[in-house]
Order: C-alpha cells, then structure tokens, then sequence
C-alpha cells in the first residue's frame, strides 16, 4: 500500500500574460513527513501550495490525493488546511471563536467544539488565552492561534505559507522548534514554503529547491547542503565558495594552478566543473601550510565564530568561519581536504568558462 498523500505529476500553470510559474513539476509527500519548498522569491513555491490547496487551477498536470485527482475538487472539500503568512486570524473574534470557526460552520455539536478547541489551544501551548481578543496577542501567539484553527479540522495535510516571515529573530528560531515537534505530535505531511535556507535545513525531512518555476533538487537537509546539484543551489543553500575548475581524472581536480586530491569521480578527463567549499570547512594555518594562499581583507564576530573575507592572487573572494581571529592584510594558509570540496559540473557554455579560467592563469 502506497504512503503517497499528495502527489503532483507533470504540472504546468501558466498565466494569461503567457508567464510560466510552474513548469513540468513532479513531486511525492508522504503521510507524516515535514517537506519544505524552498527558493527565491518569485520561484513557484506559493503556487505549488496553491495548486494543492485547490486556490488556483494548473494549466496542465494531476494534482492527486491519497491517489485521487483533485483538480477538480474545490478547496473547502479538500482534507487539507492553510496556514498564511498572515494568519488571517478574524479581528472581530476571541481566541475561542477563531479556533471554533470551521467547526461552527460544519455544525459541529456545541459540546464537541468546546472539547476540540481545548485540545487544540492546549496543543499549542494556549490553552488559558481562549477569551483574549486577538488584538491582545503578540505575532508569536497568533501564529499559533492561527495554527490551531487549522488542525482542528483533523487534515491530513497541513500547508503553511511562510508563516514564521513575521516574527523577530528569537521568536522565529523559538517556532521552529515548536512546529516540528507539534508535526510530529500530530503525524500529518506538512509542506511548508520558506526562502529562508537555515530555517528550511532545520525542520525538513525533506527539501525541494526551486527556482523560476522548476524544482532544481530535492533531498534530505544533509544531501543538499553537502551535495548541491549545481551553482545555484550550491549558493543558495548556505555560503560556499565556488572555484571554476577542471577535472583532471577521477578523484583529481585543478583550480588555482594547483591540482588536488578530490572524493569525486565519474567526470570526463578535464571537463570543466565548479569546485564547492564550505566556509566552515575551510582551516587558517601558516602561508607554507596552506593549500592556497589568501590576505585577509575584513572579519566581523558573529558570536561563536568570526567570519573572514579573504581573497586569493586571482582576485576570488573567499568566505573562511573561524573561531579564531586573524589581522586584517596578513597572508595565511588554507587547509582542506579531499572530502571537503565537492565538485560539480560547469553549467554555463564551455567558451564563458575557458575566458574565466584564463583570466586566472594570466
């Protein structure tokens, strides 16, 4: 028996205008799993929610629940909830009668919504606030509010619209705790949609990169920061420093007018492919001791380590996290080994590489 509870396949949705915003998307959720839609604004994150939600019809493709088709299906019949990025909490109501609202609207006995609002105030850690006016609730708590109006109309899919956008810092890191837990509390598939990368690679089991409507990658948290498909993931997930190199052979690749021992293979001998390092990969030692060589341009603390900016004599920047510090000017050495580079294929034409690579070599 399959675990599918929504699957996309081969889903397009273009507008009037002619824009495409989704091209040829094929995706699988699994009952009780955390996915995230991760990308830059404008990607086609929101619109996938939407075309599952049932608020927009795509152009083209299947939209299945629970191997049902459901294009057709209107929202309010669909066994799924939305949580928006504003809440769209209703002012002119308490705590109490937001919550109870999609109950009071099927009808539900008087006694069982009172039960259900409870549980689920109580789910969210709300319980003694069911009279507060939602004027009287801070972003946090009507995040919440918001949260616990969705699940108590029991979905099995639970899709939040960048819902944490709003919140300071603290607050933001705080629910991001509180809502992987409270999916696992629950055992419903969440799709959650952020451009936030740190929060993305915390809460997910499972990430889908987009952007300009396709999905780039998909993979667990560990598989797409480690190994990133191409350029733009590489450096969107995180920061990385992107070296244009070239594979000499299996397990060797060059940049910098060095060759060095990789854990990549498969690669045509001197193919021309893009070299990813990590800032915190990266270790400062003496000039001889280094791998390469890069003067320290600035640094700034960031409380647990200090992050550096350095460049190399080609004139490539370099992004080194440190728990020590350094001297701004100084000259010093780069360690890092075979499995800290992660090498990926050039994408852009072989000409725009070859001027790039030269320019080095001058």
């Amino acid at each position: 028996m399959s675990n599918t509870i929504v699957e996309l396949k081969d889903v397009y949705k273009t507008y009037d205008d002619g824009f495409t915003a989704l091209k040829d998307i094929s995706i699988k959720l699994n009952q009780g799993e955390f996915y995230t839609l991760l990308g830059p604004s404008g990607s086609g994150k929101t619109t996938i929610l939407q075309a599952i939600a049932g608020f927009t019809e795509v152009t083209s493709g299947e939209v299945l629940f629970d191997g049902k088709r459901i294009n057709d299906i209107p929202a309010n019949q669909r066994q799924l909830n939305t949580v928006f990025q504003d809440y769209a909490l209703f002012p002119n109501m308490n705590v109490f009668e937001n919550v109870a609202f999609g109950l009071v609207v099927h009808n539900v006995k008087k006694a069982e919504i009172e039960q259900r609002v409870h549980d689920a105030l109580k789910m969210v850690q709300l319980e003694k606030y069911a009279t507060r006016e939602i004027s009287e609730l801070s972003g946090g708590q009507q995040q919440r509010i918001a949260i616990a109006r969705a699940i108590i109309n029991r979905p099995k899919v639970l899709l939040l619209d960048e819902p944490l956008s709003a919140l300071d810092a603290k607050l933001r890191k705080d629910m991001q705790y509180e809502l992987r837990e409270l999916q696992q509390q629950l055992g419903i598939t969440f799709l959650f949609v952020t451009h936030d990368q740190e929060e993305a690679l915390a809460m997910s089991d499972e990430i889908f990169v987009m952007n300009k409507g396709e999905i780039l990658q998909k993979g667990d948290p560990v598989d797409i920061y480690d190994e990133p498909i191409n350029h733009f993931v590489a450096d969107f997930i995180g920061e990385s420093n992107i070296i244009p190199g070239k594979m000499v052979a299996d397990y060797q690749v060059a940049f910098l007018g060095h060759q060095f021992e990789c854990s990549d293979a498969g690669m045509r001998p001197n193919e021309p492919v893009e070299v990813v390092i990590r800032p915190e990969d990266l270790v400062i030692t003496s000039p001889e001791k280094g791998k390469i060589q890069v003067k320290v341009d600035t640094q700034l603390f960031r409380g647990d380590y200090y992050e550096i900016l350095a460049y190399d004599e080609q004139g490539n920047e370099w992004l080194i996290h440190s728990t020590n510090a350094t001297k701004d000017d100084s000259v010093v050495g780069l360690a890092f080994g075979p499995t800290d580079m992660h090498i990926m294929r050039y994408n852009e034409s072989e000409a725009k590489f070859n001027s790039r690579l030269e320019s080095y070599e001058d």
